[in-house]
């Protein structure tokens, strides 16, 4: 069995790099004690602000052999989105680059709904379920599990070769497997970058993110209208946040993704200051459809534009 998990695993992961995953890691499907104490400490803090949805499912979140049942290993895979370009305004209201092209979901969904499919072919009987950011899943404690990195001081899952710019999805199945050995080493060191940059106060201590004072939040999650607390302190973000991953000194090894998916518009990236100030909702629709963008909605995205307007005197 043992050198069958062994074939299976090198199947999978050879697999998974054809079809543009940047790291195949697998684990052992089981409790995540270590996990247990610290989002149960978050949740009691109230760092996932308006985010009921967290509060549901604590067992599956902990235990993925409570969410699919029979599950034995944990596929973690990570697929790129780093790019080097930019938006040419640069007073236009910013957005975060995962968001530059076509919704990560959607792209992330189909390529693991083609692994699954490549390993009933290949394998046998095998059931499993795909996730991708939208199911009781803590994504970076599996990707630790299977070797892929650490736990930034931002919060942010960090790889020593290819920094943080990167999707994490998961593939859950009743296949015995191979599995990594665990991270266990944090390269952040000293270092206090993002807690330095972060205009809102964020990151209230190293790995841990006040999650309703992040700028993602506000501009995503948060269906009110924005806090006054922070006006001015959004530092332009129109959708999403980039700083403490722009900051992160392991970001120099980010390199170019080659996901066609993730290009971004050319009508997206030419936009100027007046022409968000401007955006109708039929624009909005056409520039935006098949993208993350469309989460915030119209009325979200021109709440989001007017709460970086100055206050009048």
């Amino acid at each position: 069995m043992y050198n069958n998990a062994g074939r299976y695993s090198q199947l999978i992961k050879e697999e998974a790099r054809r079809l543009g995953f940047m790291f195949c890691g697998i684990s052992k499907a089981g409790f995540l004690d270590k996990e247990a104490p610290r989002l149960e400490n978050w949740l009691k803090n109230g760092y996932h602000g308006k985010m009921s949805y967290m509060e549901n499912h604590f067992d599956k979140r902990l235990d993925p052999t409570k969410l699919v049942e029979g599950s034995r290993s944990v596929i973690s895979l990570a697929l790129n989105y780093y790019t080097d370009e930019k938006q040419h305004d640069p007073a236009a209201p910013r957005i975060s680059k995962y968001a530059y092209g076509a919704d990560y979901h959607d792209v992330i969904k189909s390529k693991l709904k083609d692994l699954l499919q490549f390993i009933k072919e290949h394998i046998g009987d095998v059931s499993g379920r795909a996730f991708v950011d939208s199911a009781p899943v803590l994504d970076r404690a599996w990707a630790i599990q299977s070797g892929f990195g650490w736990i930034g001081k931002n919060s942010n899952l960090i790889n020593k070769k290819s920094g943080s710019f990167f999707f994490l999805a998961e593939l859950i199945t009743d296949l015995d497997l191979q599995y990594d050995l665990a991270s266990d080493k944090d390269y952040c060191g000293t270092c206090t970058k993002c807690l330095d940059a972060c205009p809102t106060d964020a990151i209230v201590s190293p790995q841990v993110v006040d999650g309703s004072k992040c700028i993602s939040y506000l501009t995503i999650e948060l269906k009110d209208e924005l806090p006054n607390e922070f006006k001015g302190k959004t530092d332009n973000w129109m959708f999403g946040c980039d700083i403490c991953q722009d900051v992160c000194p392991w970001n120099r090894f980010s390199s170019r993704h080659d996901e066609p998916a993730f290009e971004p518009s050319f009508d997206l990236l030419k936009m100027s200051a007046s022409d968000w100030e401007e955006i109708t909702e039929d624009v909005f629709k056409q520039l935006f459809k098949g993208s993350p963008i469309k989460r915030t909605k119209f009325t979200g995205l021109k709440r989001n534009i007017e709460f970086l307007k100055p206050i009048k005197q």
